[in-house]
Order: C-alpha cells, then sequence, then structure tokens
C-alpha cells in the first residue's frame, strides 16, 4: 500500500538499497593480494588458519581488532529514499 509520495515497495526498496551499499563498502574494504606471515603492526605471526581464511591478511587478530575499534563503526544510513533528501 503506497501512501503519500511513495509507491508500493517503496520501503522494501529502501531496506533493499541500504544493504546492497553496505555490502559494496564491506566489500570495497577487504584485502587483496598476498597475506603477510607477520603483523604489519606488531610484528608477531599471523596464524596459518587466518591467513587461509582472510585473502591478504595483513594484522594479526588483536591489532585487527584494535583498528576496527579505532574507525568506529561505518555510516549505514541511506538518504537516497528519505523524504528530506527529495525536497533539496
Amino acid at each position: 500500500m503506497a501512501g503519500g509520495w511513495s509507491k508500493d515497495g517503496a520501503v522494501q526498496e529502501q531496506i533493499d538499497s541500504t544493504v546492497e551499499d553496505a555490502l559494496a563498502r564491506s566489500r570495497q574494504q577487504l584485502p587483496d593480494g598476498e597475506s603477510a606471515e607477520q603483523c604489519d603492526e606488531c610484528g608477531e605471526p599471523i596464524p596459518q588458519a587466518r591467513r587461509d581464511a582472510i585473502r591478504g591478511v595483513r594484522f594479526c587478530l588483536g591489532c585487527q581488532a584494535e583498528r576496527d575499534k579505532r574507525q568506529g563503526p561505518a555510516a549505514g544510513y541511506n538518504r537516497r529514499g528519505s523524504k528530506d533528501s527529495q525536497l533539496r
């Protein structure tokens, strides 16, 4: 059921678009290439299982967790379908 200016399915389209944007952003941040044998940050060896699981890994689990904390959450709000962005 459409309401106001929106068409049928507009809410689902916005949800799908938000998910697609988040997936694209996540895929773009994945490391690529050959994995390091030692952590670029602390120099500790990176376990073979981690190197096999994540292609191009450069950091041990502890250092990667710290880097993720410093980065903070990614902005995941999709403004394409917001009423505010349509009015500008």
